[in-house]
Formats: structure tokens, sequence, C-alpha cells
């Protein structure tokens, strides 16, 4: 190891020679912080020395700690063509980086390669300058590529997404002054709209540039921002729907209880949160997508359902050949609605109804593999949602082409059953509920719930289906109506969906391994069955004149005393939890209380 006085002089004498003779001295001299002062000085003194062997000295720098500011004088004198891809091969060093990582199963949040983060800032910050300084007739044949790479690279931290957005904010143009920081706002090192752009060496190799070209860019910026946009939204509990839910309802808000925007509020994460997502849709506004006309909404759910929009980043020929991502598209209307409602701002009011179009949203995202999709994507589910609960709040239901209800329906429901976040699945049980009362047509509403009640393997939503039902009932009778829900024949024909036949649990219980076999029944159905003995005792005891004659007996026999003798052998069972228990108990006495046994 040499000494540092050995090392300065060496670069120092070292840049007389040769220019390969004088890389080998780098690497041999440049691998210490204290002796990037003295190689910054000679690079920022040589223009010329720095345009023959800068793109050399990218990876040889990246490494080393505090080399920002020589691969700033790097990416504003050397040869931005071939610095740039260096850049290009460093960021998918990086890619590589993340996907060998190995997380400590003690420490999970703690990443071995922690200088990835920083190493990817410094190389934006160089792109950010070298893109500006490229100046050939089809300068979005370097753009895209790079575009590429740093999505590849890109994790969604707040800090490398602040990155991201120094960066397209340099390369739209700077259409505007940045908005003033906040608070919460993230900086990060942003040297083009920070150093000296007069250091900026003119490209060797000018040329025109072609008139098509400002469009191309422009569309490639679109497409890499609602790339961005879809990753970090999938990446962060934005929760738009259960906000818009706090906003559109205020009187179902628990008196006392933080709401979820006040939590927002008030918590410095949250706000960085929202901040990220209102600088990449500003950034879009700026990128010129600021309207939500028909024809944008269409071309999401119209488009191919599994294009990659950066697959396209290397070979185009027009802007038609450039596509948005599509999920990004649906969290850029989803924060135009929230921001809207929320925030009071003046985003573009969407141009569309839930009728067709967000019914096409949703089924096109779905898919056919829901759950997973659900899983895997969560934050654009909560997208559709917030989406769906602002068409609704705007009275924007049907458009002029048919509406199928029930499939809509069941595609809100399986985000009720699937989304990982709480919050979100009571938001998709709240607009499903919703949406359900204000279908006008009572035969379809009861077709909906006939068709849970009797099709849906998933107990939670037939409790859903169960409170759904009362509400229909009570509203009938309360505001007089004769329809589906005001007579007997709803309880007629729903009947053995909610009372079922529960003889056979006691054949279970009596049987070989038939304890079990209950507590495995009990975890599957408990919701539902708590859901329907409340339900009996509100029909029974409220409604008697919507019981068909002779059901009660039939209903005792067949659904409560099975169920009610089930119950209390799972009470006494060896290892039954106490929640389960004080459940159990619950059941057991509303069933009793019936007076059908």
């Amino acid at each position: 190891m040499p000494e540092l006085s050995e090392s300065i002089q060496a670069i120092r004498e070292g840049a007389k020679e040769d220019r390969f003779t004088y890389l080998t001295i780098l690497q041999y001299h440049a691998t210490t912080p204290e002796i990037l002062p003295t190689l910054n000085e000679v690079l920022d003194q040589d223009a010329e020395l720095t345009q023959e062997i800068g793109w050399d000295l990218v990876q040889m720098l990246l490494g080393i700690e505090g080399s920002e500011t020589c691969l700033e004088t790097v990416a504003r004198l050397g040869n931005p063509r071939e610095v740039v891809i260096k850049v290009m091969e460093a960021l998918e060093g990086l890619a590589v980086a993340w996907n060998e990582v190995i997380v400590d199963v003690d420490e999970p949040g703690v990443i071995p390669e922690s200088n990835i983060p920083a190493k990817f800032i410094t190389l934006l910050g160089m792109l950010a300058i070298l893109h500006r300084r490229i100046e050939t007739k089809y300068p979005s044949r370097f753009l895209g590529p790079s575009l590429v790479k740093v999505f590849e690279a890109y994790q969604p931290t707040p800090e490398m997404t602040a990155s991201i957005i120094n960066l397209v904010y340099s390369l739209s143009g700077r259409k505007r002054p940045p908005l003033p920081t906040r608070k919460s706002s993230i900086n990060v090192a942003n040297p083009d709209q920070d150093g000296d752009a007069s250091k900026n060496a003119p490209d060797p190799e000018a040329e025109q540039e072609d008139p098509k070209e400002e469009a191309m860019q422009r569309k490639l910026l679109q497409s890499f921002v609602t790339c961005i946009l879809q990753r970090y939204a999938n990446a962060h509990d934005m929760l738009w729907s259960p906000r818009l839910l706090e906003v559109y309802y205020p009187k179902k808000v628990v008196p006392g209880r933080k709401t979820i925007t006040e939590a927002f509020r008030e918590d410095e994460d949250s706000q960085q949160r929202d901040g990220v997502i209102g600088q990449l849709v500003a950034l879009l506004r700026d990128l010129s997508l600021d309207k939500c006309p028909r024809e944008f909404v269409k071309s999401i759910y119209e488009g191919a359902s599994l294009t990659d929009p950066l697959e396209a980043f290397d070979d185009f020929s027009s802007v038609d050949d450039i596509h948005l991502s599509p999920g990004g598209a649906v969290c850029l209307i989803a924060y135009w609605i929230f921001s809207k409602d929320v925030f009071g701002s003046d985003s573009p009011e969407p141009e569309m109804h839930i009728f067709p179009d967000h019914a096409l949203l949703l089924a096109r995202f779905l898919g056919r593999e829901m759950q997973s999709e659900i899983i895997s994507n969560p934050g654009i589910a909560d997208a559709l949602l917030a989406i769906g609960l602002g068409l609704e709040h705007r009275n924007l239901i049907k458009g002029p082409e048919d509406a199928n209800l029930m499939a809509y329906h069941h595609n809100l429901t399986l985000i009720s059953v699937f989304h990982p976040d709480i919050q979100v699945r009571n938001a998709a049980t709240s607009f499903a509920g919703s949406l359900l009362h204000a279908e006008p047509d009572d035969q379809d509403r009861l077709d909906i719930l006939e068709d849970l009640l009797e099709n849906c393997m998933f107990a939670s939503l037939k409790a859903c289906a169960v409170t759904w039902l009362k509400e229909e009932i009570l509203a009938a009778k309360q505001a007089n109506l004769s329809n589906q829900f005001s007579s007997p024949d709803v309880v007629e024909r729903l009947q053995y969906s909610l009372f079922p036949d529960m003889l056979s649990l006691i054949e279970t219980g009596g049987s070989d391994g038939g304890e079990q076999a209950l507590v495995d029944f009990w975890a599957q159905n408990q919701l539902f069955l708590l859901q329907v003995a409340n339900f009996a005792y509100f029909l029974f005891t409220g409604f008697p004149d919507l019981v068909p004659a002779g059901m009660g007996a039939a209903v005792g026999q067949r659904f409560v005393e099975p169920l009610v003798a089930a119950a209390e052998r799972l009470q006494k069972a060896a290892g039954a939890r106490d929640d389960d228990k004080m459940q159990l108990g619950i059941l057991v006495d509303r069933l009793r209380s019936l007076g059908l046994q």
C-alpha cells in the first residue's frame, strides 16, 4: 500500500504519461478517499485527459467512498457517449447486486450491500448531466436503454425514488422551478441542478436533433415514470381507498378514534410517501400527461395485458411504439381523484363511468389468477378501489353500455378477501355493499346475494352477504316498499343457503378424528355462522311476518340443534383457545334464544 504523499505525486505527475500508462497508475494509487481531491483537481484542469479516460474511471471510482465529485467531473468533461455506456454497465451491476443480496434472517431489514442506493444516486446524477450533454440526431436511442437500466437497478426506497425524480426533472426540460421543500421532503445529491453547468464540455460528435425527437423523448419519460409510480405504489401502503371512505362517509368514522387520514398527517414516513407520489404525478403533468379523457382510460383496459412497456425502449420507431405502464396509469388516475377530494388539488376529472370503464379495468387487472394478482400488486388493487369510490361519489355509474353488476361485484369482493391490508379489505367490502344497495333493480340485488350465499367459498364474504340481506330487508320495511325483500318469498328462496343442514356435524363429531374435523369446520366457517345466528335472531324475533309457515321448526331441527351440539362439544375440546370458547359461547346463547330447539 503506497503512502498518501507518494500517491498524490504519482497522480499529478502521471498525467503527463500516455493514457494507458496513466490508467495503470490510477488503478494502483486511486484506491482511497484521501486521494480523490488530488485526482479531481487533475481531471478538472485537464479536460482533454478526462475526455479520453473518463469512461474508464466510472467503475474504478464508483466503489470508493466520497467519489461523487470526481464522477461528476467525469460526467461533465468525459466523452458523454462513452461515459453513458459505462454508467449503464454500472447500473446493470447494481441490478445484479440486488438480486444476489442475502438478507440475515435475524435482521431482515439490514441489506449487506448497503452502499447500493448511494451508488445508484451517484450514477443517476451522472446520467442527468450526460444526457443533457449528448447532442445527437436521435437522443432517444441513448435515453431509452438508459432508462431501462435505471429501472432494473431501482428499488422503491424514498431516497432512490427521489433520485429518479431529480433525473426526470432534469431530462424533462425543467418546465417549472422545483416545488419548495417540505419537512417530509427527501434530499439526495442532485449535481445537475446544484452544480456548475458552465463546466460541461461540448459533445465532440454533436449533431442536429431530429424534430420528432422531442415527442419521442417525452413519451419515453412518461412511460418510465408510470413504471416507477406503479412499483412505488405496490411497495408502500398508500391506503387511498380507506382514506377516501373517511372523506366520503364522515358519519361512519368512530368518534374519538384516530382516522387513517389523521394518522397519515401525523406520521412523517406516511407524509413522505404521499409527497413522493405527488412529485411523480407532478412530473407526469410537466410531461403533458395532465388530462383523463375517455380515450386515455380505454387505452389502459384495451391494451395487451402482458406487455412490459420497457421492452420497447430498445426498439421503437415512433411514439406509438412506446406505451405507458397500465398499472402506473391506474395509480395516476387514482391519485388524481384522491388528491382532488382529500387535498383539494386541481387534478383533472376522469371521463369515465363505473360501467363499463371501471368494470373493464378491474377485469383486465385481476385476470384469471385473481388471488396472485391482488397479492402481488396491492397498490394497483387499492388504486382500482379508489377510482371506483371516486366514480360512485361523483355518481358516474352507468355509461351507454350495458352493465354486468354481478361480475363487477364479484371482482370487488375478491379484493375484500385477498388484499393483504385489512383497511383496504374493509374499503372493498364497504364499496361492494354500497354499490349493491344502490342498484335500482331489486331482482338483480337478490340474484347477487343468492349467488354469494350459494356459491362463495369464503366465509367472510358469505357473512357480508348476510349483513347486506339484513340491510335490504330493513330498507324495504322502513320505506314501506313492496319488493323482493319485503315478503316471505325472499326467506323461502334463501333459507337453505342461510340455514344449511348441519346434521352431518353430529356424525362427524362422533367419528374417529371427529373433534379435529369440528375444529377445522369452525375455523373455516365461524364468521358466517356467527353472522347467520345474529340474522336468525333478527328475523325470528324482529320480523316474524317474513318467516314462511313451518320454517322455524325445520330450521331448528336441521340447523340449530346440531350446530348447538357441535359448538358445545368444541367448547369442551382439549386445546380450545379462549377466544374460540368465547365465540362459541356467543353462538350457542344466540341460537338457544331463538326457541327453535
